[in-house]
């Protein structure tokens, strides 16, 4: 497999180049309650995974089939 591999380099004026690089100093306002802000989520840990098995076996435990009693050997 042959390919051809150009490295482009871009041709630009110096006086945009400068303001690409230009460093911007900015403060961010992190302490102001905006009034459409949602609470965080809570995070989703072990102890949910366990309560969540927990249910489970609880759950399942109500909805076992009826064994099918023969007479013979109980």
């Amino acid at each position: 497999m042959k390919s051809d591999v150009v490295h482009s380099r871009v041709q630009m004026e110096p006086a945009i180049l400068e303001r690409l690089v230009t460093e911007v100093k900015e403060t961010v306002a992190t302490e102001v309650a905006l009034p459409g802000a949602r609470a965080p989520k809570s995070s989703f840990s072990a102890l949910n995974l366990w309560a969540i098995r927990r249910n489970r076996r609880y759950s399942a435990s109500g909805r076992k089939q009826p064994r099918i009693v023969t007479g013979f050997g109980y």
